[in-house]
């Protein structure tokens, strides 16, 4: 009789064995997210405890691709603020999109003497080109999707905003604009909506990307918060029937621009009093008596308010539970700012492609990132609807 016994190499080559390789992946996994989310709770599943400082709230599932195959994983959720293994790459796709990007300005001549060291420590000095393609295709399928994506559902709060960086074209470094588009879902949930790279922040410019936000889906929108840039500010006009707030924050240093360095922080006190009135009419009233109060000392500070008084109030126009983030484009500013600091790493992109592929790595994760953190406002406060979410929002759950 032949001898069927199999050797423990042979037994992990076979498909029983991957299977049970798989397994036991999935089970080391488990045991080791349940002990690190215990830890953040300061107790174990199930425990009582006085030192608990937090609660679970289920579990979202999550593939892991490993050498042994797809391991389906079962992440904890919790109450209040987010969990992730510390075994996963939260941002292997934006990594991805960095050292593709670092490695074709590399090959193509172009990168600088702080790239060139990067390249170096990332050891990619001797990466071929075909390595590149593979890797930078791979990465721009991933994002060419979530920025083409169709849009789903009603987004009746948008923020748009853009910074700028340096690229190589036609043998000249040219700054060009990366201009982006945030909405808050009926949900309650912040969503990436779009990403577009050009040269200015014309009308031409925005309204492209408007318009292939409308042909994606986009619907039901009652303001959007920007700067006052002329080219926008038609865009916003031409594409989308609704309330137009001027950021709050932009608006300050057009009038500060106006003052002495020794009353500029009098004048500011002075103006965000009228911010501080519990109804838009109230405000309105005190931005007028503000104006011809400063219109003495300060003629083209009132000249401005009065320009600007429909523009820098609009948003008192709906609940007073959003009257902080539809103000001004502060989230949006500090999504710019990671952009920034993660681009200013590249320093000069060997082309416009190469930026949206950095670009949108990390707008998709940080997308994702908002997909499974708590709401920012209730359901109830975007619908007029109770929901069971909100109950849980009201008491610092999430949802």
């Amino acid at each position: 009789m032949a001898d069927q016994s199999l050797t423990f190499p042979e037994l992990l080559d076979s498909a029983e064995g991957r299977d049970l390789v798989r397994e036991m992946l999935a089970r080391m996994a488990q045991m080791t997210m349940e002990s690190e989310a215990g830890a953040l709770c300061g107790a174990p599943l199930g425990a009582r405890s006085d030192t608990r400082t937090n609660q679970r709230n289920g579990y979202r599932e999550r593939s892991w691709d490993t050498r042994a195959g797809m391991v389906a994983l079962q992440i904890p959720r919790l109450r209040k603020g987010t969990y992730f293994p510390s075994f996963l790459e939260p941002r292997r796709t934006s990594e991805k999109a960095l050292v593709a990007v670092i490695q074709e300005a590399y090959l193509q001549g172009v990168s600088t003497r702080a790239v060139d060291d990067l390249v170096k420590a990332l050891g990619a000095s001797g990466v071929s080109r075909s390595e590149v393609s593979r890797l930078c295709a791979e990465v721009d399928v991933r994002v060419g999707e979530f920025l083409e994506r169709p849009l789903e559902g009603i987004f009746p709060y948008v923020w748009l905003d853009g910074t700028y960086v340096k690229v190589r074209e036609g043998g000249r470094i040219v700054s060009k604009a990366a201009i982006l588009a945030v909405g808050l879902s009926e949900e309650g949930k912040r969503e990436i909506l779009g990403l577009k790279v050009g040269h200015a922040e014309s009308e031409e410019f925005w309204t492209e990307l408007l318009r292939n936000l409308l042909d994606r889906g986009l619907r039901g929108v009652k303001l959007v918060t920007s700067d006052a840039h002329a080219g926008l500010k038609k865009a916003i006009a031409k594409c989308l029937p609704c309330s137009w707030q001027r950021c709050r924050v932009h608006l300050m240093r057009n009038l500060l621009a106006y003052v002495l360095k020794g009353k500029k922080e009098l004048v500011a006190a002075t103006i965000r009093t009228a911010f501080a009135q519990p109804t838009q009419h109230e405000a309105k009233a005190q931005w007028r008596l503000l104006a011809d109060n400063l219109r003495p000392g300060f003629p083209r500070v009132a000249l401005v308010m009065e320009e600007a008084e429909t523009d820098a109030l609009a948003y008192m126009a709906f609940p007073s539970e959003l009257w902080p983030m539809l103000a001004s484009n502060n989230g949006l500013e500090r999504l710019n700012r990671e952009l920034k600091r993660r681009t200013d790493v590249v320093q000069i992109f060997p082309n416009e492609k190469s930026v949206v592929r950095l670009a949108g790595a990390i707008l998709m994760e940080q997308h994702d990132e908002w997909q499974v953190a708590r709401k920012q406002v209730s359901a109830k406060c975007m619908t007029g609807r109770d929901t069971k979410d909100d109950a849980l929002l009201a008491r610092g759950a999430g949802g």
